[in-house]
């Protein structure tokens, strides 16, 4: 088992977006991106995963395929590997989201029980 404070991977930077690995264990990682106002993650796919985002804190807007989508404190998405994903923060907060990259080992582990 392995613990982490998520609090400690949000570290910022003037110049750009930081990115700070929480685990990282087989085919799956967690991370922080971290982003000063006005910065912005450029335009990308996750071929082969989905990606889980959580915003821990602040506010600000992805886009999705084409399409914006404004987001805050506490809000989640899921994002398919095929969907071009970019993220900008537009406000005058600090935003850190937590991202998720894994893959299950087969369909029983996404079951409700």
């Amino acid at each position: 088992m392995n613990v982490a404070n998520i609090n400690e991977y949000k570290e910022f930077n003037q110049e750009k977006f930081t990115k700070r690995i929480v685990f990282k264990e087989g085919g799956s990682t967690s991370f922080v991106l971290n982003f000063k106002s006005g910065q912005e993650l450029p335009a990308h796919k996750h071929p082969g995963t989905n990606v889980y985002l959580h915003v821990l804190q602040g506010k600000g807007v992805f886009t999705i395929n084409d399409k914006e989508t404004y987001v805050s404190k506490d809000d989640v998405l899921l994002v398919t590997g095929d969907e071009l994903l970019s993220f900008a923060n537009n406000s005058n907060e600090d935003v850190s989201l937590y991202v998720i990259l894994n893959k299950i080992p087969n369909e029983k582990y996404a079951e409700n029980i």
